[in-house]
């Protein structure tokens, strides 16, 4: 199983295949990080990691970034039954401190998580809660945002073997650098060898 991308890893890198990989001559050739090897010269993406690919510490920073646009706003607003005039109402906005409507934090946490789960938490068996999430500054249509996750704790789960527990906290910036939401999630994770790869073509 190939390693994730990292921080100290920004870019594919080709390793040579494991040994046991494949049998032959495929076995000798270099496989790409980010993929796992179904045959030869053919590789399927991964998504997500297995429990044991965390380390404590790691950051990983997530691409690519999401511009916000009016659409996402209010189409997203209007789906979590958020119809507060500062969102969606650009002529009662005229009137605040802002001038314009806000993107719905709704919104952004919606896209700064979303961000995040295809490198982290993509093999996730339930997502278990979000702690401490706090709104650092103002989100418009037309900001990019991008996000990175640091994980801060893992523990194997006491109640369900081949399992494990993965503690993050997750910072989205604008690519000005402005932090716009932090916030902190926990999810279930599976061992390797107890994951759902091989009955569902993954």
């Amino acid at each position: 199983m190939p390693e994730p991308l990292s921080a100290d890893h920004p870019t594919p890198a080709l390793r040579p295949a494991a040994a046991g990989d494949l049998p032959g001559a495929a076995a000798a050739e270099p496989e790409p990080v980010g993929y796992r090897r179904i045959g030869r010269l053919r590789y399927r993406e991964v998504v997500g990691r297995y429990y044991e690919e965390f380390t404590v510490g790691d950051v990983v920073e997530h691409r690519p970034g999401r511009t916000v646009t009016e659409l996402d706003n209010v189409l997203m607003s209007m789906l979590s039954m958020n119809d507060a005039p500062l969102h969606i109402d650009a002529a009662y906005s005229e009137h605040t401190p802002w001038g314009r409507p806000i993107v719905s934090s709704l919104v952004t946490l919606s896209i700064v998580g979303g961000m995040t789960a295809r490198s982290t938490s993509g093999r996730t068996i339930a997502n278990l809660g979000w702690e401490n999430i706090r709104m650092t500054h103002p989100v418009f249509t037309g900001d990019t945002l991008y996000a990175e996750t640091e994980t801060l704790a893992k523990r194997l789960s006491k109640s369900r073997a081949g399992q494990g527990i993965v503690s993050c906290r997750t910072t989205g910036t604008k690519s000005t650098g402005e932090v716009v939401v932090v916030f902190e999630r926990s999810f279930l994770v599976p061992l390797r060898g107890h994951g759902l790869d091989e009955v569902a073509g993954y």
